[in-house]
């Protein structure tokens, strides 16, 4: 990419109203495939704005309807010419309920805060998402 153009990326947390996290494992057949995500997310299409993007890649990667996403975080890699727009969704959906996005995601799992914190970075591929979890929870 031009210098100064930066590619929007859109990450979803999503927390259960129980307190559980949803991971989901990447499909095999992608870059990290078989790893867990701690998000939903990915890159927004021309015209966009943020939540826009997070919205509609929240649905197609889990079925998740959000009524209220939370923007927790901005981060921005100059190497990779990206800006990260992070949000939080509490939901209190159906956890079977989740639908993998076929060529994506091949499974999920809701896990509680201390699984998710306690995975090690060869299993979990954002070890980013561990430490704003871990942030926010002293916060609450």
């Amino acid at each position: 990419m031009d210098d100064g153009v930066f590619h929007l990326v859109c990450d979803i947390i999503v927390r259960q109203t129980d307190g559980d996290y949803l991971i989901m494992q990447r499909d095999a057949l992608k870059y990290y495939g078989g790893m867990w995500e701690a998000t939903a997310g990915g890159s927004a299409l021309a015209g966009e704005s943020p939540l826009q993007c997070a919205t509609r890649e929240l649905f197609e990667e889990t079925g998740i309807h959000a009524d209220t996403l939370t923007e927790v975080g901005r981060v921005v890699d100059t190497e990779r010419h990206s800006a990260y727009v992070e949000y939080l969704c509490i939901t209190d959906c159906d956890k079977n309920s989740v639908k993998p996005q076929e060529g994506e995601t091949s499974n999920y799992r809701w896990v509680d805060r201390e699984t998710l914190l306690n995975m090690k970075n060869d299993e979990l591929l954002t070890e980013r998402m561990q430490l704003f979890i871990e942030e926010r929870s002293n916060m609450d």
